[in-house]
């Protein structure tokens, strides 16, 4: 919704096609202006045919927002293999098959941004969180890597670090078997709003910050006390056990 009010045509893609026909819907943008591309970001195989779909309906992709993930609640003890496999699917190669799929296009315009959702989590280790915790942290470094690596295509990297924001993430985060965790977290219920956090990212991107924080003081202190006083994080970190 953001993109849509500064104007941007716009790939809507997710899994339930009639969220994305909703959220089409919602932006008031002409067809034209949307394309529509329903995907599976873990079926990595079809990520090639994507970016060619959306080459044909508008002939570039300027910006590529990373935005699909999952999170967890469960203890490493109890954790099933298969659960690290699918959280490392959806939140990191997911991202690396489409950043390969879109990356020539780019490459060929000389241009392009890439915006990647990561979290705090990508800086802190956290308890019930391992495997996401470990995702979001490989994200840092694939995307540091491919800042550089791009630099000399003028292409960009934005990692974004959100706190605690008013989302779903909690409810639909995977536990030790790798069902549906089930519950609103209180931090989650009493975060950022969404269209909050989609104003900073904007304007993250609008300055080309190479890397954000959004969240409350208590998310963002902690990214900085791992930086400058590690022991008094882990310290925190550790006497920090979800209900």
């Amino acid at each position: 919704m953001a993109f849509a009010r500064e104007g941007a045509k716009l790939v809507l893609t997710a899994r339930r096609i009639e969220e994305l026909d909703r959220v089409k819907q919602r932006t008031g943008l002409p067809d034209s202006s949307v394309l529509i591309l329903p995907l599976d970001v873990t079926e990595f195989d079809m990520a090639p045919d994507a970016a060619a779909r959306i080459i044909a309906k508008f002939q570039r992709i300027d910006i590529m927002v990373h935005n699909a993930g999952v999170s967890q609640r469960s203890y490493i003890k109890d954790t099933d293999l298969d659960v690290y496999r699918k959280l490392m699917d959806v939140n990191f190669y997911s991202t690396v098959a489409l950043t390969k799929a879109v990356l020539p296009y780019m490459i060929s315009q000389q241009s392009g941004h890439f915006v990647v959702i990561s979290s705090v989590a990508g800086k802190i280790g956290t308890i019930m969180r391992s495997g996401y915790n470990a995702s979001k942290h490989a994200l840092h470094g694939f995307y540091d890597s491919l800042r550089a690596e791009s630099y000399n295509d003028n292409i960009k990297v934005t990692t974004v670090c959100p706190g605690y924001i008013k989302t779903n993430v909690s409810l639909n985060a995977l536990n030790e078997n790798g069902g549906k965790f089930g519950k609103m977290d209180s931090n989650q219920q009493n975060g950022i709003a969404p269209e909050e956090c989609a104003r900073q990212i904007l304007n993250a991107v609008k300055k080309d910050k190479k890397e954000i924080y959004i969240g409350g003081f208590k998310e963002v202190a902690a990214i900085y006390l791992k930086r400058f006083l590690p022991d008094l994080l882990f310290d925190q970190v550790r006497k920090n056990v979800p209900e």
